[in-house]
């Protein structure tokens, strides 16, 4: 083998033989690392989200993920939301032992933002992650997620399915050489304009109107429903006045 060796000044990722060389990994979960290595923080790196990037299966691609969680190149951490919730945080090392992560990020200051964490963080966030897989042009930051993943979570709440908001977000898109230049303002605009109403809530039994007791005409004993005891069907007419003695 000969090298011809390029020298990139730009969109180059540095990548140690420790990763490259490494005879325990696989073929598979070198490539996922230096593609994690590669992409900027808060990208979502869920075994779904890179199912959705690369044409291997979710098995494969989970195998891999675990086998870079072994070998000390990712760390995944599950953080409490509050409310019986957890979401997952993946901690990435370009080379393992390079950094301690703290157990939990500090307090921010008050007044102060405090970091963003990584948005593969439900649903919700997952769904505006992918969307950059259906049209390139949807990409968004990880703060453009978190503030549009409440409106997601609204069309989740009011029973709509992942697969019906993307095809809402997605739908009728300017043609491909067309760009969309503020892609979360954009989606922003979709996900509040095309809200739909909630679901109807069906009237508990107890509250729904009862129909009449079934009786039998004086006239015809024909049976028909009727509140009044005494009443005849439209075939016998009104009961006959009695007078009183």
């Amino acid at each position: 083998m000969i090298h011809f060796r390029h020298r990139h000044t730009d969109r180059f990722t540095v990548v140690g033989n420790h990763l490259a060389q490494h005879r325990q990994l696989s073929a598979v979960a070198i490539g996922l690392a230096v593609y994690i290595q590669s992409v900027p923080d808060g990208v979502s790196v869920t075994a779904k989200a890179l199912t959705l990037r690369f044409r291997e299966g979710e098995i494969t691609i989970r195998r891999a993920l675990n086998e870079l969680e072994e070998a000390g190149y990712l760390e995944r951490r599950r953080i409490p939301l509050g409310g019986g919730r957890f979401a997952t945080r993946t901690l990435a090392y370009d080379k393992p032992g390079c950094a301690t992560a703290p157990s939990a990020a500090p307090a921010a200051p008050e007044n102060e933002p405090g970091p963003v964490p990584p948005a593969d963080s439900g649903p919700a966030a997952d769904l505006l992650a992918r969307l950059r897989a259906v049209d390139a042009r949807l990409i968004l930051s990880v703060r453009d997620v978190q503030r549009l993943t409440p409106a997601v979570q609204e069309w989740l709440a009011r029973q709509a399915t992942p697969e019906q908001i993307i095809r809402t977000l997605t739908a009728d898109l300017p043609p491909a050489p067309v760009p969309i230049h503020h892609p979360p303002r954009f989606l922003e605009y979709r996900l509040t304009t095309l809200l739909p109403p909630p679901l109807p809530v069906s009237a508990p039994e107890s509250c729904r109107p009862r129909p009449a007791p079934l009786i039998t005409c004086d006239g015809c004993e024909r049976a028909f429903r009727s509140q009044v005891s005494d009443a005849r069907c439209g075939d016998c007419g009104p009961p006959p006045h009695r007078s009183v003695a």
